[in-house]
């Protein structure tokens, strides 16, 4: 009880006329005292009570008090239960009962109003069993639990409340409960937004926001019910909305936005229903589709601004999505369906400013499109292997780089579809490729209208070619099967396959590749294998290489300044793979020498020179092809998107074929905070290119110690791969001084009397921390002593050889 509170009841008889006003020392004695009806007008104070409400009454502040001037702040348990028709409002309700709500609705329908609770309870208001609240304008702030919580069959009716903040879900409902929810907001929740599970659950909400959620936005699973309309999600750091195990949910007028995960993801036979809804600003995929039974049908939905490199739609593992009238825009690529039984039916829609794929099918999947419109994407659709099929009918595609691929097997139906202005191809077949195109329609390309290569068994009927600027069609084989296909860049009507015909050359190929157009590859996904990857064109032939002597080369690694420890690792690994040659040819068994190299140490050390000679070393000896060095860093092997890592790192590979590739700084693949990271692609492709083409490429890693030591234990795989690791030390100032006579000598000067002792000391000086580049440094010790030598010397007349080729103590750089 407050100190010198009353607590003043007005009773109301059966009588209208009868009519008596009481006072009461406790708010437990008004409520004894008080029956049906009756009003209790509370006085301003902090009441430290556990209150019960078991009859209909009004419990309220004194009229014309400030809000919470009344506060209800038990020291534990339940601060308000109110089990029955009461009226309760204008009140602050605390409690600090971690295994307690704070207030606590059981039974009746009562209406509370303006009421707020500021607690850190298990949770702020709950209701439960038969309670049918009205909760007007009431406000819950519980940084310890949940918000709101309603379950056990309750329901009710809550308007323009707001959860201010929770420990937990900012609203659960759970056990077959049935709230409905006008005009709240939910933010500043620890757990899901809106949490809504179990059969029977159901939440109607309209005019709600969820935002600032450190977690997922909406939440529905095991087989709940939910219908949010004229709805707003964002700002959450998980899934915008996540549906899971049989949940139906239904969003009409919804805008779900500023999501850095999945803006909607669903699974396990989830069913989403979207209608007239905006998917925005979203950091994964805008609908996430997964597993056999799981559907999503949009009806006039907007997905645009992808602020990440994943998909707009991705649907997988037997999923089924259907969008009708609608828009995708401004993302990476904008439908993906992969894996045998997933589908996608996409009528009267548009996909504008993708950045790489429109629709992409692979891996058995199947995608149909009617009546739509792609613009302003590298590809247009791309059927990507055996299996993988669909219908593309009364579309169009303007300004793609291609606009329809098909490849490694695909089979689909393209029927009156046109494609304008490809910047590469109308339509694309390789690699065992099918199709069957109908009707359809290639002008303006700037390469071919139908190139069709590798004798792919593919039929057009009735197909148009207009202004391709390198002709209508290209067949480089035995072709496809033509009938009445006409194009105006030839003299006859009708198309004939020729028996042979030049393929398409290379470097355009490479170009294709470049765009993102016709070797754009597939995104990989979370909780899915990596796909296979795509096929890269052939590479050219490569040109022949004379291969020096191992003895020549082992003696320029010997004339080598230091690394005297290195130079023994390498003619030890060296000695073991020509005893083992001479052990096979001798008809012995050969010990297996895994060749590939980790090389730790500080820059300049001369670990790529030494990569370069042990290539070559290797080509002497029969070991590899050619021996060439191909020297990639992050940037060569790591894309922009999902997908492209994998390609970029088989390309980089492909070019070291017969030779070593050397990754430098190869630790950047995998950095500490590499959360979602594309470089941990990058490594596992290169796990797996070097086993099954142990034979053919050495790699060697390269890195400071340290670095690289965490690098090798990022995959299980990858420390197994490589049979040594070669340390690279620094070199001493002894060292460093013969490099800088070697430069020297290289260059016709000469170390003038002073410059040895004055080149010792201020190598010995010099600061050895992170900048500091070894062989590096020396070469531009040199080169910064002939820049200081010839501002010294163009002063002077009459020079002589002397003064030309001398280097002094007083042509030394200063010391950092």
């Amino acid at each position: 009880m407050a100190q010198g509170s009353v607590v003043q009841v007005t009773h109301s008889g059966t009588s209208r006329w009868r009519r008596r006003t009481g006072e009461y020392a406790s708010l437990a004695a008004a409520l004894e005292a008080a029956g049906d009806g009756d009003v209790l007008s509370i006085s301003p104070g902090t009441y430290r009570e556990n209150l019960v409400v078991g009859r209909a009454v009004t419990l309220r502040g004194p009229e014309g008090s400030s809000r919470g001037s009344v506060r209800i702040a038990p020291a534990d348990g339940v601060a308000l239960t109110i089990r029955a028709s009461a009226v309760v409002q204008d009140l602050h309700v605390e409690g600090m009962d971690s295994a307690s709500p704070a207030l606590l609705v059981e039974e009746g329908t009562p209406e509370l109003t303006d009421l707020r609770v500021a607690t850190r309870s298990a949770v702020g208001i709950e209701v439960r069993g038969g309670a049918r609240p009205t909760v007007r304008r009431c406000t819950v702030d519980n940084p310890a639990g949940v918000g709101l919580s309603v379950l056990d069959g309750a329901g009710g009716v809550f308007e323009d409340c707001e959860v201010v903040a929770a420990g937990q879900s900012g609203v659960a409902v759970r056990g077959g409960a049935r709230p409905r929810l006008e005009r709240c907001r939910i933010h500043h929740s620890s757990g899901s937004g809106v949490s809504l599970t179990g059969e029977g659950s159901s939440l109607e909400a309209v005019g709600c926001e969820v935002y600032e959620i450190r977690g997922a936005g909406v939440t529905v699973s095991s087989r709940a019910t939910g219908h949010l309309t004229d709805c707003r999600v964002h700002r959450t750091t998980g899934d915008g909305v996540n549906l899971d195990t049989d949940a139906v949910l239904t969003l009409a007028d919804c805008e779900i936005h500023d999501v850095p995960e999945n803006a909607v993801d669903l699974r396990s036979r989830s069913v989403l229903t979207l209608t007239r809804s905006t998917v925005r600003r979203f950091g994964r995929n805008g609908l996430s589709v997964w597993d056999p039974g799981t559907r999503v049908d949009a009806n006039q939905c907007e997905l645009h601004e992808s602020t990440g490199d994943y998909p707009a739609v991705w649907v997988s593992d037997g999923a089924t999505a259907v969008l009708d009238s609608c828009r995708v825009r401004d993302v990476p690529d904008a439908l993906f369906v992969l894996d045998r039984g997933s589908r996608v039916d996409v009528v009267d829609s548009d996909l504008s400013q993708v950045r790489n794929t429109a629709v992409s099918v692979s891996d058995g999947a199947t995608a149909q499109l009617d009546d739509c419109r792609i613009r302003e994407a590298a590809t247009g659709a791309w059927f990507r292997d055996h299996g993988s099929g669909g219908t593309l009918a009364n579309c169009t595609i303007d300004g793609a780089s291609t606009g329809v691929i098909v490849t490694k097997g695909a089979d689909p139906t393209v029927e009156r579809t046109t494609v304008s202005s490809p910047t590469e191809a109308g339509f694309y077949v390789s690699a065992e490729g099918r199709g069957t195109f109908t009707g359809c329609r290639v002008t303006g390309s700037s390469g071919y209208g139908f190139h069709i290569i590798d004798g792919c068994r593919t039929t057009l009927t009735r197909c148009r070619t207009e202004r391709c600027a390198r002709g209508g069609y290209e067949f480089s084989e035995a072709g496809p099967a033509v009938e009445d296909c006409t194009s105006d860049e030839s003299a006859t009507s009708a198309v004939t396959t020729p028996a042979t015909a030049p393929a398409l050359p290379a470097p355009a190929l490479e170009t294709a590749a470049s765009t993102g157009g016709l070797l754009g590859g597939i995104p990989t996904q979370r909780a899915t294998q990596p796909p296979a990857l795509a096929a890269a064109p052939a590479a050219p032939a490569a040109e022949p290489v004379s291969v020096r002597p191992s003895t020549t080369v082992l003696g320029e690694l010997d004339a080598l300044v230091g690394l005297e420890s290195v130079k023994r690792e390498v003619r030890a690994l060296t000695d073991m793979i020509e005893v083992g040659r001479r052990r096979q040819e001798a008809g012995l068994k050969a010990a297996s020498v895994r060749r590939h190299l980790v090389f730790t140490g500080s820059p300049g050390t001369g670990k790529t020179t030494v990569a370069r000679l042990y290539g070559e070393i290797l080509a002497s000896l029969g070991v590899l092809e050619r021996g060439h060095l191909v020297e990639v860093s992050r940037v060569d092997l790591v894309g922009e998107h999902i997908g492209s890592t994998a390609i970029r790192t088989q390309e980089a590979f492909d070019r070291a074929r017969g030779g070593v590739l050397f990754i430098d700084e190869a630790y950047a693949l995998s950095p500490e905070d590499s959360g979602r990271d594309f470089g941990r692609e990058a490594i596992d492709t290169l796990v797996k290119l070097m086993e099954d083409h142990r034979d053919s490429v050495v790699v060697i890693v390269a890195g400071y110690t340290a670095e690289m030591e965490r690098f090798l234990s990022v995959n299980p795989g990858v420390a197994s791969r490589f049979s040594r690791t070669i340390t690279f030390g620094d070199y001493a100032p002894e060292e460093l001084l013969r490099i800088v006579e070697q430069q020297a000598d290289d260059q016709e000067y000469r170390i003038g009397e002073g410059a040895t002792e004055a080149l010792l000391k201020y190598f010995t000086a010099l600061p050895k921390g992170p900048a500091f580049g070894n062989g590096r440094t020396a070469r531009q010790t040199f080169e910064a002593m002939v820049e200081r030598h010839a501002g010294r010397v163009a002063q002077l007349s009459d020079l002589t050889t002397d003064d030309l080729t001398l280097l002094y103590p007083e042509d030394l750089p200063e010391l950092p």
